[in-house]
């Protein structure tokens, strides 16, 4: 949850504060979740509103793998971690975009990065004049011994925390994620009807882990779109593969815990940077699909070969503007075709919800320009058509 980290890192909140800040989250999630809240609001987000919040949250990726190299990297004055390695870590990764057999250039990465890593940890315990890079080491075995941490549920900071990441968490960590999900899972390798995970068993999940793991003084974690495109992009196809990163998270914790550190903070920035923009390209590119075989654009074949059309979003014309689960893809089902108004405005909507996010780094702001955008297209088609009745009954009838 990074509002709650950024949070707590610009305050110095101590550790219960951040933990009932969390759980604070989690409990809103939850209810929202196993009251139907969660999949109503769903039903009423349009689907270029959804759009935008993952281009918007793709393209914050992209600017934060790529600022973090040009700020703190330079071109050869530090020779394990520095913009050549950058280089050469996008050059492998274009070269292998389009290769027969996938490459895996995840693992490569980040066996590479791994090696630069303990590298830079030996170079700096050899120094003998530097103090502070004599305390570096390497990870040892030291097995994990529990303790029971009490959140603090009554104080304010906490509460606050909670409020500034609950919108960023609904929006991106539970619906955006549904959303990428069912549009990933939809396209071959996958089966047809392939189940991917609803908004409800998201948020469900979401609520669990966090309300388990406060007690233990976990940091607040949730779901991301951003974290399944890159799983997505690097080449997880089932669960096996989560199922696999988990358990290996899990003995590093339980078996290494807080010597893993100085490892982690020592992986190059220009390989881990080159990543992050290759996992927010990979979310960024759901937008392309705007307009061209999105959830709401499907209808029944019977109804579009008729030339009926289906209302929608209840403004009476008879547009296909539904929310996230408004159709879904089937043999009886076919995209509807748009014609270029609504094209832009769709395309609008997106880019309005993008914008508003990237621009004050903030998704509830963009989720709000966004749907003020959608709805004030849907009140103009509304007063076009009641301008354009009145009109008709005004004209004279020999002038027909």
């Amino acid at each position: 949850m990074k509002a709650i980290a950024a949070a707590a890192i610009a305050s110095h909140a101590p550790q219960p504060h951040v933990l009932a800040a969390g759980a604070l989250v989690a409990i809103a999630v939850g209810l929202l979740s196993v009251t139907g809240l969660l999949r109503w609001l769903t039903r009423h987000i349009p689907v270029p509103v959804v759009k935008g919040i993952q281009l918007g949250a793709g393209l914050q990726l992209v600017i934060s793998g790529g600022g973090a190299m040009l700020l703190r990297l330079g071109w050869a004055d530090q020779p394990l971690d520095n913009r050549l390695w950058a280089l050469a870590a996008f050059l492998l990764l274009i070269f292998t975009a389009r290769v027969p057999r996938r490459f895996p250039y995840a693992l490569v990465v980040f066996v590479v990065g791994l090696l630069l890593a303990i590298i830079a940890l030996v170079v700096s315990r050899q120094d003998k004049d530097d103090e502070k890079n004599n305390q570096h080491r390497l990870p040892a075995f030291r097995i994990w011994h529990p303790s029971v941490s009490v959140p603090a549920f009554g104080d304010g900071q906490a509460w606050s925390m909670a409020v500034a990441q609950l919108p960023l968490t609904t929006l991106n960590s539970v619906i955006a994620a549904a959303a990428l999900g069912s549009e990933l899972m939809t396209s071959p390798p996958f089966p047809a009807g392939c189940h991917t995970p609803t908004v409800t068993e998201l948020g469900i999940s979401v609520a669990l882990m966090n309300l388990l793991g406060c007690w233990f003084g976990a940091m607040p974690v949730c779901h991301g779109a951003g974290g399944l495109a890159a799983q997505y992009r690097f080449g997880a196809r089932s669960g096996a593969s989560i199922v696999v990163l988990g358990t290996a998270k899990l003995l590093l914790g339980l078996l290494l815990g807080t010597t893993l550190l100085d490892l982690l903070d020592s992986f190059p920035r220009a390989v881990l940077g080159i990543m992050v923009i290759a996992a927010g390209l990979e979310l960024a590119k759901v937008g392309q699909g705007l307009n061209h075989g999105a959830s709401d654009l499907w209808e029944d074949s019977v109804s579009s070969s008729s030339g009926g059309r289906v209302d929608h979003d209840g403004d009476g014309d008879g547009d296909s503007h539904g929310g996230l689960v408004a159709a879904e893809r089937g043999p009886d089902k076919r995209p509807r075709e748009l014609s270029d108004e609504e094209r832009m405005e769709r395309w609008t909507v997106m880019l309005m919800t993008t914008a508003g996010i990237l621009a004050f780094k903030n998704d509830a702001v963009g989720f709000l320009a966004g749907m003020v955008t959608w709805y004030a297209y849907g009140v103009g088609r509304v007063l076009e058509r009641r301008w354009g009745d009145r009109r008709g009954e005004r004209e004279p009838l020999l002038a027909r």
